[in-house]
């Protein structure tokens, strides 16, 4: 039952989140796979390492079908999320640390930018809601 209330919870969080706060939970997610990734190999771990690759795979893989091409942006987007792909499978084949801490920086500075264009979107929003309510409240 508490199971229950728990997912009923976290379903919600999830219908009630914002694109960019979506988008920013996913890169969240990529990058403590890729980071798990790199920890596993330390310790030779190589089922824990398959795992975090794979997780981290199909979060890139998703991001890169859900891109709305109508933008230009979506086009370099599109392509460094194929490089990411790239070296993921880099990294299957050949097991280097090195790549774990390319991608892991690259996902995370991907990440800060979008976080970031989510923070001055919210404020752009709130600053245009606060200009509606002031004009609103003018005309009356």
């Amino acid at each position: 039952m508490i199971m229950n209330g728990y997912q009923q919870y976290k379903q919600q969080s999830v219908d009630t989140m914002t694109s960019g706060e979506m988008l920013i939970l996913l890169f969240d997610g990529a990058v403590r796979n890729v980071t798990s990734a790199g920890l596993a190999l330390d310790r030779q771990d190589y089922d824990t390492f398959e795992t975090a690759v794979e997780k981290t795979d199909k979060i890139i893989r998703y991001l890169s079908a859900t891109l709305n091409m109508d933008y230009e942006i979506s086009k370099d987007l599109y392509r460094l999320y194929d490089y990411f792909l790239y070296q993921l499978s880099r990294l299957r084949a050949g097991r280097n640390k090195e790549i774990t801490q390319e991608l892991r920086k690259m996902l995370m500075e991907l990440r800060d930018t979008f976080k970031e264009a989510d923070r001055i979107a919210a404020n752009h929003g709130a600053a245009a809601g606060q200009n509606v309510a002031a004009s609103g409240a003018a005309a009356k």
